[in-house]
């Protein structure tokens, strides 16, 4: 059976899965393994004892792709929170196969979006995707990921962006007193979209709606220590009125600039939303909070309407587009 080696490399863990082509030349999971990243010393010595560990008598997987969390550049990548350089032909050389490549980890979803499955998404806009169109995927998360697939005769091709650094714009006198009170706060002299459109920006809008409304610190979300994007989730959800407040807030922010960033890719391919928050806030982000700002673009609402949203909830999609991806290599 042809298999293929996929790997989601980031500093502080490391999964490596091994996949099966059926005959159908769909992906089957064989095995897959977690690592902590700081106890190897390099990332080849990692790769060989997981094939060690997996071989059984088989011949070594055709091809091998790792999406890799920082930025890529002629085949070479370094880790941003690990003492790791990792390099494609030295990758070759230690595992054996030839056809290998090192993406970012943001970028390779788009070689997975098209293959998802019903129980790996869901639906957030209904549209109508043209195959032969750009997609775009975002992801809030800790950050902000945004990544561009463009189609070609050779299937899609990846675009890494970072898009997600441009200028966080203000749309109302709230959004604009936010981002004064951000810069103020975080001693910056711009603000990123980033800073607003992520999970950590769900809890730097909430801090500034505490710092403006109880600051006393009377209120219980001012007395959270630990993951303050999800206990305002969570307050929201329950029908607190900060919590509710913070959620629009950034909800409309999140919906102005996706429909900002499918304007400038024409995304008619389609749209998907990844991260940690997509699958936590599906009924929130089907909401008028969210797609209304989005379609909100004057004369251009007429270009996003058609185009469909989907939210990615497989939390396995990095090993899985990476390996959609290392599948690609071998045609």
């Amino acid at each position: 059976m042809t298999t293929l080696l996929a790997g989601d490399i980031g500093g502080t863990k490391t999964l490596l899965s091994l996949y099966g082509l059926g005959p159908d030349n769909q992906l089957n999971l064989i095995h897959s393994q977690r690592y902590r990243s700081a106890d190897w010393a390099s990332l080849e010595p990692m790769l060989q004892a997981f094939l060690a560990d997996t071989a059984d008598g088989a011949e070594r997987p055709a091809a091998a792709c790792f999406a890799v969390a920082g930025p890529v550049q002629h085949g070479r990548a370094r880790l941003t929170n690990l003492p790791w350089q990792l390099e494609e032909k030295a990758l070759a050389a230690a595992t054996g196969i030839a056809a290998l490549e090192l993406v970012n980890d943001f970028a390779v979803l788009i070689y997975g979006l098209p293959q998802l499955g019903g129980d790996q998404q869901a639906l957030i806009k209904p549209g109508r995707a043209e195959a032969d169109q750009p997609l775009l995927v975002l992801g809030a998360g800790t950050g902000l990921g945004v990544a561009w697939g463009l189609p070609g005769v050779q299937g899609l091709q990846a675009l890494a962006s970072e898009a997600a650094h441009g200028e966080f714009a203000p749309r109302s006198a709230a959004e604009w007193e936010l981002k004064q009170w951000l810069m103020a706060d975080l001693a910056l002299d711009r603000l990123s979209i980033e800073r607003v459109v992520s999970g950590t920006g769900l809890g730097h809008v909430a801090r500034w709606l505490l710092a403006c409304h109880h600051p006393a610190g009377d209120h219980p979300l001012a007395r959270v220590s630990g993951d303050l994007p999800s206990a305002v989730a969570a307050a929201a959800a329950a029908g607190d009125p900060l919590g509710q407040e913070a959620l629009a807030l950034w909800l409309a922010a999140y919906g102005s600039v996706t429909g900002d960033l499918a304007l400038a890719s024409l995304s008619r391919g389609g749209i998907w939303l990844a991260g940690g928050t997509a699958g936590k806030l599906l009924e929130s982000l089907r909401s008028p909070a969210f797609l209304e700002p989005f379609a909100a673009k004057g004369r251009l609402q007429a270009v996003l309407d058609p185009m469909p949203i989907m939210a990615v909830i497989d939390p396995a999609i990095g090993p899985f587009s990476a390996a959609c991806r290392a599948r690609m290599l071998m045609s």
